[in-house]
């Protein structure tokens, strides 16, 4: 049985081994596994760590805001936050392909932390790479973006204090170190974010978009008081024919998709209430221009990944 506090110990006197009284900056994302890293880190080494918050223009509504809140004000921790929107959205432009996505963000990502390590004179970059991000891609289902992306050649040096461990696992570790429950409970979201929940090319009207979806679907979750793994919106491909205000609109398809798991290598569809799915449907239709269709993925894990992309 997995023992959070033994975990805890452990790995802080490994951190303690590998960096000694080395610089160290982590790639904080907000979600469990990176948050989980940071404040682990942060008790090993202290000062010696910076983290560093890449707003890539595909985080959730509201998450930088409280991300600082979070992780600066109530945790203390030392938070560089970067604005590089435009820098991702530019060498996004024309990608379409999944794999080709996680890479060009997973790059990027590593060339902006070792500019902003360069600054720092740091040594290291922390991750919150956990087992089935390094399983999946090196098993060739898919490329996650801080495995498979990261560029040859790169100057830092790796310390992933969860590589061996689980999500339900980190969630414990998460909880024994004291992290908020809105933070250690958490739905994953992947490293990408939203880039990976377009399909096709990822512009910052479809970001805009799916950005709200996701926003209504955990609002809507919540509300109802379900509890899946994880849940999420799409937006697909192609346009649909639609109506609306009794006029003929050509808009996007949005899907949705929630499922239960334990550890995230497999996981079931939730048969979710027909009247939360309905209120999720007006809403998106409604409060979002240019959306006219919402489904519902009803796929397990396998065949399907809990991702689109």
């Amino acid at each position: 049985m997995f023992d959070a506090e033994k975990f805890i110990q452990e790995s802080m006197e490994g951190i303690r081994e590998q960096v000694g009284e080395g610089s160290a900056i982590i790639a904080l994302s907000g979600g469990v596994d990176s948050a989980t890293a940071a404040i682990l880190m942060h008790q090993a080494i202290g000062r010696h760590l910076v983290a560093v918050f890449v707003d890539h223009g595909f985080m959730r509504k509201g998450e930088p805001e409280e991300i600082e809140r979070i992780f600066g004000d109530e945790l203390g921790m030392n938070i560089v936050s970067l604005d590089v929107k435009e820098r991702f959205y530019s060498a996004l432009k024309g990608v379409t392909d999944p794999e080709e996505k996680r890479k060009v963000i997973g790059e990027l990502f590593i060339r902006v932390f070792e500019e902003e390590a360069e600054k720092m004179k740091a040594e290291y970059l922390v991750q919150g790479t956990i087992a089935p991000d390094w399983i999946e891609s090196m098993g060739g289902i898919k490329s996650h973006h801080n495995v498979a992306g990261l560029p040859s050649g790169m100057q830092l040096k790796l310390v992933e204090p969860l590589r061996d461990i689980y999500k339900d696992e980190v969630r414990k570790v998460a909880r024994e170190l004291g992290l908020p429950k809105e933070i250690s409970e958490r739905m994953p979201f992947p490293g990408p974010g939203l880039a990976v929940r377009i399909l096709g090319e990822a512009t910052p009207e479809k970001v805009s978009i799916v950005r709200e979806a996701n926003a209504i679907v955990e609002e809507e979750i919540q509300r109802a008081g379900l509890e899946p793994w994880q849940a999420l919106a799409v937006l697909l491909g192609e346009k649909t024919v639609g109506v609306k205000g009794d006029i003929r609109d050509y808009g996007y398809t949005v899907a949705v998709r929630a499922v239960e798991s334990v550890d995230a290598m497999t996981a079931v569809a939730m048969e979710m209430p027909w009247s939360t799915l309905k209120t999720i449907q007006k809403r998106v239709t409604r409060e979002i221009p240019g959306v006219t269709r919402v489904l519902y993925d009803i796929t397990d894990k396998p065949p399907a990944t809990i991702e689109f992309e």
